[in-house]
């Protein structure tokens, strides 16, 4: 994104404008989406997440270890130390914390309003002109990891079904009725509600994506 534009969102980074655009569950999404794409992050057992630390300087050289991370990834790493669902991500302090002060400097730049702290016109104006100009492509040929973490960013789960399918899915990112909980004629298995299958118990885990 180009930093000369007086759009005040252009020097943002993916999880800052997924705070404007959805709250703290949008920013860590995109953190654990960025993580995923360094390696560090995998899904757990179904609908949970798990940090994968050595695979970060093993697997994907040049890319920055867990402490180089921006805060937000940094925090999101450290506290998948257990494998756990995306909800209680959000709850844990250190991650609370990162995005505690993530909004600091959107409120000083104009982009949180006192004293609830959410978007302003500004902010709202600017998500909304960021995501006429990134469309959702049709698929993922082409794109770089900071493409798809700005799409992310913008579309949310739009851009997970259509980006990072069985990673979001298996990690709990996506309602499992949306995509997985439906039988060959669209209705779902087992005669149950096809609710969101959140895992909020920690707890080891297998399966890579």
């Amino acid at each position: 994104m180009s930093a000369t534009s007086e759009d005040p969102t252009d020097p943002l980074r993916p999880h800052e404008i997924a705070l404007l655009r959805g709250g703290p569950r949008a920013a860590v999404t995109v953190a654990v989406v960025g993580l995923h794409l360094r390696g560090a992050v995998e899904a757990g057992r179904p609908g949970t997440l798990r940090a994968r630390e050595a695979a970060v300087a093993d697997a994907l050289p040049g890319h920055p270890p867990p402490s180089s991370l921006p805060p937000l990834e940094s925090a999101v790493h450290a506290s998948l130390h257990e494998p756990c669902g995306p909800r209680k991500l959000v709850r844990r302090p250190d991650v609370r914390l990162a995005v505690a002060l993530m909004r600091i400097p959107l409120a000083q730049a104009g982009l949180l309003r006192h004293p609830l702290l959410g978007p302003t016109r500004a902010a709202r104006r600017g998500v909304r002109a960021l995501r006429e100009r990134h469309a959702l492509p049709a698929g993922r040929h082409g794109l770089t990891d900071d493409d798809k973490l700005l799409l992310v960013a913008l579309h949310g789960e739009a851009a997970l079904r259509a980006l990072v399918p069985r990673f979001a899915l298996r990690a709990g990112l996506l309602a499992r009725a949306e995509v997985a909980d439906k039988g060959f004629h669209g209705r779902p298995r087992g005669g149950g509600t096809g609710g969101t299958a959140h895992h909020h118990s920690c707890g080891g885990g297998g399966g890579t994506d």
